[in-house]
């Protein structure tokens, strides 16, 4: 609908008008829901161009698009071109917003985001802090978007293994949303998923499955049953049940996930990857090395059509192919394959990043 908008306004206005640069935007960020990143950054970059033509240079827009790009580098894993863009939004907004305008907020939250994925994680919290301060002197204090930075707070925490600190953030944020949201909004069901996550890294699984299990009640009275949120709980319920050695309900929970997502994304999605990941890890556990290593090679087969060559999660999959034939006793494929992970991650994480220490791990 968007791109047969386009073609219409195409005929009628100038090619530098500013509703081309809106309309190039909403489609930009409909690929981007559909994992085709690319295509998403080629039309945000679009939106960019004519609004530096059409706009001045202070104009909130371009802010909004700087941020709406570096999103997309974030998903594509590079992270310092996705910081260059949320930065660039940050300098911008202060000249067109007062200063506790709720968008520095959102650029806040964006940046403190690329600063999790990259590792960094006191520099994730203090941007997350500063997005915190504004919302908390700009909404009144059941607002949702509080509830949202606390949930993004409480999620470095758990990063950093602070489970203690993570799940009170995520508790003072599903206070503020049963306060402030009807019993069954999707908000709601993904901090019970938080929660449920935070205490399946304590070794609390009843009370992870139970959170799980509150966060499925909700998604599917307020969702179609192919919704791929569905899909994310089951595959948090299987994560639990893989953790609890009960791996044949592992597998039914990520199998759910897996069908509900071949039915609502490309087959080359991201998320189809992390599912067949998944899999492959409770195969491995049961000492099923053989259907193992399908399902990761299955799911480096979508990220190589899916990612940029030198993301993150290429080398993790690489690594998972790595331990399995090592377990099979295929020692040089094995080395093979951790020596390719660590060639990706030089050159896409910060040299004090956990994972390279892993990697040299596996190669040791």
């Amino acid at each position: 609908n968007y791109e047969k908008a386009l073609k219409i306004r195409q005929k009628s206005l100038p090619p530098d008008h500013p509703n081309f640069g809106t309309l190039y935007s909403k489609i930009g960020l409909v690929y981007s829901k559909m994992g085709r990143y690319s295509e998403s950054l080629s039309n945000h970059e679009k939106a960019l161009e004519i609004q530096q033509k059409s706009l001045p240079s202070g104009h909130p827009d371009l802010a909004i698009t700087h941020n709406n790009i570096g999103l997309v580098y974030s998903d594509m894993g590079r992270y310092s071109e996705s910081l260059s863009n949320h930065e660039k939004a940050l300098e911008m907004l202060p000249k067109s917003l007062p200063s506790g305008h709720p968008d520095l907020a959102t650029t806040h939250n964006n940046i403190g985001l690329v600063y999790s994925k990259m590792g960094r994680y006191s520099e994730s919290l203090s941007n997350y802090e500063k997005a915190l301060e504004i919302r908390q002197k700009s909404f009144p204090p059941d607002h949702p978007n509080l509830a949202t930075t606390y949930g993004n707070i409480g999620s470095v925490y758990s990063d950093m293994g602070r489970y203690s600190e993570s799940l009170s953030n995520y508790e003072k944020a599903l206070e503020i949303q049963q306060k402030s949201l009807p019993p069954d909004h999707p908000d709601l069901a993904t901090t019970y998923g938080n929660i449920g996550l935070v205490y399946s890294d304590m070794g609390r699984y009843s009370e992870s499955l139970s959170n799980h299990e509150k966060a499925l009640e909700i998604r599917q009275k307020s969702f179609s049953p192919d919704h791929p949120d569905l899909a994310t709980i089951h595959n948090n319920i299987g994560s639990v049940y893989s953790k609890m050695g009960r791996y044949s309900e592992s597998l039914s929970n990520y199998e759910k996930a897996l069908a509900i997502l071949q039915k609502s994304f490309p087959p080359d999605h991201p998320n189809l990857a992390t599912i067949h990941n998944n899999i492959g890890s409770v195969y491995s556990k049961m000492g099923r090395y053989s259907e193992s290593l399908s399902n990761y090679e299955k799911a480096l087969e979508i990220q190589r059509k899916s990612l940029p060559v030198d993301h993150p999660d290429l080398a993790r999959t690489q690594n998972n192919i790595g331990w399995i034939y090592y377990e099979m006793g295929r020692y040089s494929e094995s080395l093979w394959n951790h020596e390719k992970a660590f060639e990706i991650q030089r050159k896409s994480l910060p040299p004090d990043h956990p994972d390279l220490a892993r990697t040299h791990n596996n190669i040791g």
